[in-house]
């Protein structure tokens, strides 16, 4: 499985990220993250489900695969990498992604889970909720959520059993990409930088507490 990896080989904490269902792992928004987090000092790993990876290699648009070949996929490059360095491992990734980390990071015994736009239900459909699991997620887990988010909003969100150790970070009138309107006081960027932030002082914490 090919990766894309940014920041130090020696860092101590490897971060890797799963792409969301419709762009490969170096769109924009997965290559901002993933620099920005390597700035810090995090050796960041992307890599891309199966699916996607066939969509780059002959053009042809497909569905994700469904969740038993994700769930797989996850597991296999989390091994992988374990197996390459020494390090703590965290886990996470744009919407799909990152609720397929979700799924499995209890079973990993991973650090963390990251969810950057998690897809709690699909738009315009509420009552289609995918938050089951996040009621017993005992992996330290971080949500970014833009308070726009037709997959999920404060008011919805609030209504949710989630576990004690899932925390969600809501920026300012960003939507599912953390993109914020036009002529809005608020930039893009700014949620980016504020999500990065909040992702280095999560695993800041943690490994203090565990490493």
């Amino acid at each position: 499985m090919a990766w894309l990896a940014d920041g130090p080989a020696a860092a101590p904490l490897t971060l890797i990220l799963a792409h969301g269902a419709g762009a490969p792992m170096d769109s924009p928004f997965m290559t901002r993250l993933a620099e920005g987090i390597a700035g810090h000092g995090v050796r960041v790993v992307r890599f891309e489900f199966p699916y996607m990876a066939a969509m780059g290699r002959d053009g042809r648009r497909r569905p994700p695969d469904r969740a038993p070949v994700l769930v797989k996929a996850w597991k296999g490059v989390v091994a992988d990498v374990a197996a390459a360095g020494p390090g703590a491992v965290a886990i996470g990734g744009k919407s799909l992604g990152g609720r397929i980390a979700s799924m499995v990071a209890d079973d990993l015994g991973v650090l963390a889970c990251l969810c950057f736009g998690y897809p709690f239900h699909p738009p315009g459909r509420p009552e289609n909720t995918r938050t089951a699991h996040l009621a017993t997620l005992a992996t330290p887990t971080l949500i970014l959520q833009g308070t726009r988010d037709t997959f999920g909003t404060p008011e919805e969100v609030a209504g949710y059993p989630l576990s004690p150790g899932v925390r969600v970070h809501w920026l300012e009138a960003g939507d599912h990409g953390f993109a914020t309107p036009a002529r809005h006081p608020r930039t893009t960027e700014d949620n980016m930088a504020e999500a990065i932030a909040a992702v280095m002082n999560f695993l800041a914490v943690l490994k203090t507490l565990k490493l």
